[in-house]
């Protein structure tokens, strides 16, 4: 057993029963913990067709063996669960400072079960577990739920769900360290359906290295490099925001509901801009001398309120130019406001811009008395509010575009931007077909974290609007994140693997040369996509919206492109023969006894 990683607290709500354990050693070493392990211990334990928000799923917080170490960026972790928003398998990757308390309270890996009788919360600490009531907590937004917390529990780390999570909103998030999330796929929704309003975590043991000496040295290299990289002062300086423009720029920026990539006021949604107007300070994860969070304040005028970490380019280009909102005070007004009520602010962006497109085109009429036009700001702001309480009209828009367009129908399921339920983050895909591939293909749905490919393809690395060489660099970056995501480590590190799997041994011993991390990183894939065909994936569900298959881009870089049922399917034949999948995109026994799955 390994001593440095793995320790087990498994809680049944339902039953209130606790077990501690090891996780066995073959695990660690074909899944090394985080995304990979998460994944490993839901397919093993989670029966196909298990109802994501009943009593029956279980949700997994697992740091990974780099989090919470000297090692950069180390503040990451993992949420796994099956998703109330997809139906299929999700991990939300989580930053702050929530893993690393969690590991100094004596837990790696902490899976919750069952359903509690009444409101509850957790608190841990030095290895164990109490069931508390929540009652009086019930009701309340993260942010005020965290300072209750905090203040009954002096320093410790907390994780809670808004209203929308207790509403069971498919999309609900988990809030961390008031602005940090797990943001994707419902998690939040999981937690609700628990009746587990928070976690609080007090931390206090140190942890131990396998090779103290060796860390600190390998650290010490990598701090230069992360210092010297141009890429990293640049986000130090903006943070993602500074995607703005060169999305923009490039025609991916979502704008009206996907309608086109290029927005005509992008400056004043910008990084620049923000940091201009409403910037406060830097904010780092635990671990992190890169600090890409930006704490903002709108001080005065009709948007003002308290600090918010953000807006990150995401919730810009989803809560901003896709709605058609040209103020950055507004968008982090919004942001807030999402954050606090426990939303995930890229399908609630995206959500709005469908709703406002419904509206305008007349489809949806019983509003509440919301005028959901685009660059409504208010209407944004009741939208949100409604949806969280799934009152009135937010109701129909609680579960996502995917299921919003199945009631509204009128052909409003052609421009429902989402894949396999979930709502496609800030890249038009028109603008960037490796995306296009990358939304496709991805084991969560449509999402920008498994494979980004818009850097490649400005910087002439991968050809622009061209299928030459995307399926390669997709199922490659594929690989290498759901290593990294299981270590756990941020993807924004300028790291090789070597540096990866240097670290990873002075943690806790395990051992990799470059080609076995890679083969892990494969083997997770190919888990994940095993746990989504035992719920019926194939390929018919790799696909993109209508809109994106089935109109031109009207403007920008991409004019008169559209990515066709022959261009995907080309990508996706590339792909799926890289992968050793079938022609429906199954993976074959061969593959899956290669890398040792079965």
């Amino acid at each position: 057993m390994n001593k440095f990683y793995g320790k087990v607290l498994d809680i049944n709500l339902s039953t209130g029963k606790k077990k501690l354990y090891q996780i066995k050693d073959e695990w660690l070493k074909n899944y090394i913990g985080g995304k990979g392990l998460g994944a490993k211990i839901l397919y093993e334990e989670l029966s196909p067709g298990t109802e994501p928000l009943s009593p029956e799923n279980i949700l997994i917080f697992i740091p990974g063996p780099l989090t919470g170490t000297l090692a950069p960026t180390s503040g990451r972790w993992a949420i796994v669960t099956k998703s109330p928003h997809t139906g299929i398998y999700m991990d939300s990757q989580v930053g702050g400072h929530f893993g690393a308390a969690l590991r100094r309270a004596g837990i790696d890996i902490l899976i919750i079960r069952g359903r509690a009788p009444e409101p509850s919360y957790l608190y841990i600490e030095n290895g164990d577990v109490e069931v508390k009531d929540a009652t009086f907590l019930w009701g309340k937004g993260i942010i005020e739920t965290e300072d209750v917390l905090k203040t009954k529990h002096p320093g410790t780390k907390v994780g809670s769900i808004g209203p929308a999570g207790e509403n069971l909103v498919t999309y609900a998030i988990i809030g961390f360290d008031y602005y940090r999330q797990a943001g994707r796929c419902g998690a939040g929704a999981v937690m609700g359906s628990k009746n587990l309003k928070a976690i609080v975590v007090k931390p206090g043991g140190k942890l131990e290295y396998f090779d103290e000496k060796g860390m600190k040295a390998t650290v010490s290299r990598l701090l230069d490099v992360i210092k010297d990289h141009p890429v990293m002062k640049k986000r130090t300086e903006i943070g993602t925001p500074m995607w703005v423009l060169m999305s923009n720029e490039g025609g991916f920026l979502p704008t009206r509901n996907f309608s086109r990539g290029v927005f005509e006021h992008a400056e004043t949604i910008s990084g620049e801009y923000m940091r201009k107007k409403i910037w406060v300070r830097n904010k780092a994860c635990f671990g992190c001398t890169i600090a890409c969070g930006k704490l903002t304040h709108v001080k005065e005028g009709k948007y003002a309120c308290n600090e918010v970490e953000g807006p990150e380019y995401e919730t810009i280009a989803l809560m901003g130019s896709n709605c058609e909102i040209d103020k950055i005070e507004a968008v982090a007004y919004l942001n807030r406001l999402v954050d606090d009520l426990g939303l995930d602010s890229i399908s609630t962006g995206n959500i709005i811009g469908f709703a406002m497109e419904c509206y305008e085109r007349g489809l949806i009429r019983d509003t509440d008395g919301i005028e959901l036009r685009f660059g409504n700001v208010d209407a944004a702001a009741e939208l949100i509010k409604k949806i969280a309480k799934r009152e009135g009209i937010g109701d129909l828009f609680s579960e996502g575009v995917r299921k919003a367009a199945l009631k509204i129908g009128q052909g409003s399921e052609r421009f429902a931007i989402h894949v396999k339920g979930l709502e496609l983050p800030g890249v038009e895909p028109r603008g960037s077909w490796g995306m296009a591939l990358a939304f496709a293909t991805a084991d969560r749905g449509g999402c920008h974290q498994r494979a980004w490919t818009p850097t490649a393809e400005l910087h002439g690395l991968i050809p622009r609007f061209s299928t030459e060489g995307i399926a390669r660099f997709v199922k490659e970056t594929q690989d290498e994140r759901s290593a990294c995501f299981s270590l756990v480590l941020c993807d924004f590190v300028p790291f090789g693997v070597g540096d990866f799997t240097e670290l990873l041994y002075n943690a806790i011993g395990l051992k990799f040369d470059k080609e076995s991390y890679l083969k892990t990183g494969e083997r997770i894939w190919n888990l994940t996509r095993m746990f989504n065909v035992r719920e019926g994936i194939s390929r018919k569900d790799d696909t993109l919206p209508p809109r994106i298959m089935e109109e031109e881009a009207p403007i920008g870089p991409a004019k008169g492109l559209k990515i066709t049922q022959e261009i995907l399917d080309k990508m996706l034949d590339e792909y799926y023969t890289l992968r050793g999948w079938d022609k429906n995109g199954i993976p074959t026994k061969k593959k899956l006894k290669e890398l040792a799955i079965i």
